[in-house]
C-alpha cells in the first residue's frame, strides 16, 4: 500500500490548456498559449530550436515550474488529473518521471543503488518491492554493474542512464526526457531510444522526449510536437513534421529529409530504413565508392605541433581500484587542424582532454601542449558561478564571445534558468572570452561535448567559430558523440576504444562505411567516402536524371 501518493487518475497522461509562463526577470515569456494533450501510451518527440521552450514545457510537466523556478504562470496543466499549481514535484513523482539535461543535478545519494531506492522509500514501498524494482530497472537499462558504484565516479553517459533509471523505477505512466542521448555514444544512444520504445509498448509508459538529433528518434515516434518561440508550431505525424520542417524550419529536418528534399524526391524518409526502402522502390542502388580525390592531406600536416603525446598512460580510480583509462597513447596534433575526438562512452576522450590541460597526471609517458590550451569541460555548471548572465561575461570581450556562440539572452537572466543548450553556449563563451580577437591565442582549444543542447543552426555557428580559430593557427580538438556535427566541422577523426587510438584518419575515411560511427548519409547510401548531406544530394540528383 502507498500511504503517501494520491490515487492515479484515469484519462490523459498530460493536459495543458492555454499554459503560459515567464521566468523571474525574463523579458519575454518562455511558454505562451500552450494547448497540449498526451494520451496514455503515446510516444511523442518534442522538437524545436535551442531556447524554443522545450525544456520549460518539460519542467512544467513535472511541477518544477512553477514550484522550483518561480516566475509567473497562467492557464492550467494537469498530470494524470493533478494540477501542477496545486501539486509540487514530490507529489507528482509517482505519476511522472523527469530526466533533465544535466543528470548530475538530479543525483543526491552516495551510491547508485541508494539513488534508485530513494523514490521507492519516499513512496513507502515494502523493502522486498523496492529491491525487486531496483533490480528490474537496472537490468532493463543495462546498469546492474553500476549499483555498488559511488555516483561521483560515474561518467556523463553513466549518469544519464542512472537518472533515467531513477525516473523509471516507480513505473510512472508518463516520463519526460530532456535530451537523454546527448552524452551517449551512437550505439548507446540508439539502444536507449529503442529501450524507451519497448518500455512504451510493453509497460504502456507515455513518453515525451525532447531531442535535437531527431535522426536518432523520429522513426520511433507516434507523433511530433515542435516548439517555436514558446508556442507550439507543429503537432502531427513524423512524416508531416518533416514536410513542415523543410518549409518552415529546415534546421530541424533530419539529414535524410534534407537530402531527399534537396533532390526533389518524395516522400521524405522518416529514418534510414525508410530512406533505403524509398530508394529501392526507385531502383537507386548504393553503387561503389566515390571517385577518388587523391590522398587526403591534413591542413596542419606541415605546421607546428600543438599537442604531442608519447606512450601516455593514465589510471583513474572509480572507487574499486585503479583502472587503465588511457593506454600508450601516441598522438600529434598540429596548428590549424580541426579534429573530432570520438569513441564509445568510457573510451577515454574526456580523460585525454583533461590530461592535455594538466588536470590529470599520467602514470607514465608524457603529453605536452607547447602553445597552451583552453579547455571547456563537459559540465557547463563548472563555469557558471554568478547570479546574472551579465556578471558572468561583461565588457566588449564578453559581448564578442556571446555573439560568437550565438547566445542572445537578457543580461539579467539567472544562468540556472537557461536551457541546457543556452548554459552550454554561455560556458563556451566564458572559456573563449578574450581569446578570439586578441593577439594571443592558445595553441590548442579543446571542447568536451560542446554541442549538447544545440540545434543544427547553432552547431553551424560552432563550426564557423572553429574555422576562425583554425585560420588563426589554433588547433581545435572537439570531443563529440555527434557524428553529423563531426562531418561538418572536422578534417580529421581520432577514434578511441578502451583507452587506445584505434583509428586516426580523414573524416570521410573514418565516418563512412560503418554501422554506428557513420553519418546518416553514409548509412543511407553505404558508399565509401560519402558522409555529407551535400554529397548525398549530388548523388541523388545524378541518379534521378
Amino acid at each position: 500500500m502507498n500511504p503517501v501518493a494520491a490515487p492515479r487518475a484515469s484519462g490523459l497522461a498530460l493536459e495543458m490548456e492555454n499554459l503560459g509562463y515567464r521566468y523571474a526577470g525574463a523579458e519575454v515569456p518562455a511558454l505562451e498559449g500552450i494547448d497540449l494533450t498526451i494520451e496514455p501510451g503515446e510516444f511523442i518527440v518534442l522538437a524545436g530550436g535551442s531556447g524554443s521552450g522545450k525544456t520549460s514545457l518539460l519542467r512544467a510537466g513535472c511541477g518544477l515550474i512553477p514550484h522550483f523556478h518561480g516566475g509567473e504562470i497562467s492557464g492550467s496543466a494537469r498530470v494524470a488529473g493533478r494540477s501542477i499549481t496545486d501539486c509540487g514535484p514530490g507529489e507528482l513523482a509517482d505519476v511522472v518521471g523527469y530526466v533533465a539535461q544535466d543528470p548530475e543535478t538530479q543525483i543526491v545519494s552516495t551510491t547508485v543503488a541508494a539513488e534508485l531506492d530513494l523514490p521507492l522509500r519516499f513512496r513507502g514501498d515494502h523493502p522486498a518491492e523496492r529491491a525487486r524494482a531496483v533490480e528490474e530497472v537496472a537490468l532493463a537499462l543495462g546498469i546492474p554493474h553500476l549499483l555498488p558504484r559511488t555516483v561521483t565516479t560515474l561518467s556523463g553517459g553513466e549518469l544519464q542512464r542512472v537518472a533515467l533509471a531513477v525516473a523509471l523505477v516507480t513505473r510512472p505512466p508518463l516520463i519526460l526526457l530532456d535530451e537523454p542521448t546527448s552524452q551517449l555514444d551512437p550505439v548507446s544512444g540508439d539502444e536507449l531510444i529503442w529501450l524507451l520504445r519497448r518500455l512504451n509498448e510493453e509497460w504502456g509508459v507515455a513518453v515525451l522526449l525532447a531531442e535535437h538529433r531527431l535522426e536518432r528518434c523520429l522513426a520511433a515516434a507516434d507523433r511530433v510536437v515542435a516548439m517555436d518561440a514558446g508556442r507550439i508550431g507543429f503537432d502531427g505525424s513524423p512524416r508531416d513534421f518533416l514536410g513542415w520542417a523543410i518549409e518552415s524550419r529546415p534546421e530541424l529536418a533530419t539529414p535524410s529529409a534534407l537530402m531527399f528534399a534537396g533532390a526533389g524526391i518524395e516522400p521524405l524518409p522518416v529514418g534510414v530504413r525508410d530512406a533505403r526502402r524509398i530508394l529501392r522502390d526507385r531502383d537507386v542502388h548504393s553503387g561503389g565508392p566515390l571517385e577518388s580525390q587523391g590522398p587526403q592531406v591534413s591542413p596542419g600536416s606541415e605546421s607546428t605541433p600543438v599537442l604531442e603525446s608519447s606512450r601516455l598512460w593514465v589510471e583513474l580510480d572509480p572507487g574499486e581500484g585503479p583502472v587503465d583509462v588511457l593506454r600508450g597513447i601516441d598522438l600529434e596534433i598540429r596548428a590549424g587542424e580541426k579534429v573530432a575526438l570520438m569513441g564509445r562512452n568510457g573510451a577515454g576522450k574526456s580523460t585525454l582532454l583533461r590530461a592535455a590541460a594538466g588536470l590529470v597526471d599520467p602514470v607514465s609517458g608524457r603529453i605536452e601542449t607547447p602553445g597552451g590550451i583552453a579547455l571547456l569541460t563537459q559540465n557547463p555548471g563548472d563555469f557558471l558561478v554568478r547570479e546574472r548572465v551579465g556578471d558572468e561575461l561583461s565588457g566588449a570581450e564578453g559581448e564578442a564571445a556571446l555573439r560568437a556562440v550565438g547566445l542572445d539572452v537578457s543580461a539579467d537572466r539567472d544562468p540556472r534558468d537557461l536551457s541546457g543548450g543556452e548554459r552550454q553556449r554561455l560556458a563556451l563563451a566564458i572559456a573563449l572570452a578574450g581569446r578570439m580577437e586578441g593577439e594571443e591565442l592558445p595553441g590548442l582549444i579543446g571542447l568536451d561535448e560542446p554541442t549538447r543542447g544545440m540545434d543544427r543552426g547553432l552547431k553551424s555557428h560552432l563550426t564557423e567559430l572553429a574555422d576562425r580559430l583554425a585560420l588563426r593557427s589554433a588547433a581545435v580538438l572537439i570531443s563529440t558523440h555527434d557524428v553529423e556535427f563531426a562531418v561538418t566541422f572536422a578534417d580529421r577523426v581520432i577514434l578511441l576504444g578502451d583507452g587506445e587510438v584505434i583509428a586516426d584518419a580523414d573524416t570521410a575515411t573514418v565516418l563512412s562505411g560503418g554501422w554506428y560511427f557513420a553519418s546518416e548519409a553514409a548509412r543511407v547510401f553505404d558508399r565509401p567516402g560519402l558522409v555529407s548531406i551535400e554529397q548525398g544530394i549530388a548523388l541523388l540528383r545524378e541518379v534521378e536524371r
